[in-house]
């Protein structure tokens, strides 16, 4: 995980719809940053319909929602449509944005050793610099968290 008080890395990262976002053309708002293992698994689905369903308080505090997982951009227009998130999703299949913020991790799962996202929250503030980090989020958790925040 990324220390606070660190320049967020920048990314350059198709979104659900086929539109390139980097991270400095958010400048001037806070970024709400998290990462997600995968799209339409249950933990991903509670994050990111909490975040949805609390988007409108997130937007009257003048903050922006990225969610980052390696799902396809196809897999990412799915979910979107398929549970309304208000939001932007990037698709980072090549891990350029999941390897700069450090969250591609050693996981075990039933004893299984394997490589993963770890769900990972950052909040970065308007000139790019990490306010806040959170890793191990619990999902459904995470967006009320985060909304309390600022």
């Amino acid at each position: 995980m990324l220390e606070v008080g660190t320049k967020a890395p920048t990314f350059s990262l198709p979104d659900q719809n086929g539109t390139v976002h980097t991270l400095e053309e958010f400048a001037g708002k806070k970024v709400i940053l998290y990462f997600y293992p995968k799209d339409n698994t249950p933990g991903c689905t509670k994050q990111a319909c909490g975040f949805g369903e609390l988007y409108p308080q997130f937007t009257e505090k003048g903050a922006v929602i990225i969610g980052i997982s390696k799902d396809s951009v196809k897999s990412h227009k799915n979910f979107e449509g398929k549970y309304s998130l208000p939001f932007i999703l990037l698709s980072d299949p090549s891990l350029e944005a999941i390897q700069a913020y450090d969250v591609w991790k050693e996981k075990k799962n039933y004893g299984k050793v394997s490589m993963g996202v770890v769900r990972t929250t950052y909040l970065i503030n308007e000139e790019g610099i990490i306010e806040k980090a959170f890793d191990k989020v619990k999902a459904a958790d995470n967006p009320q968290q985060m909304l309390e925040l600022l």
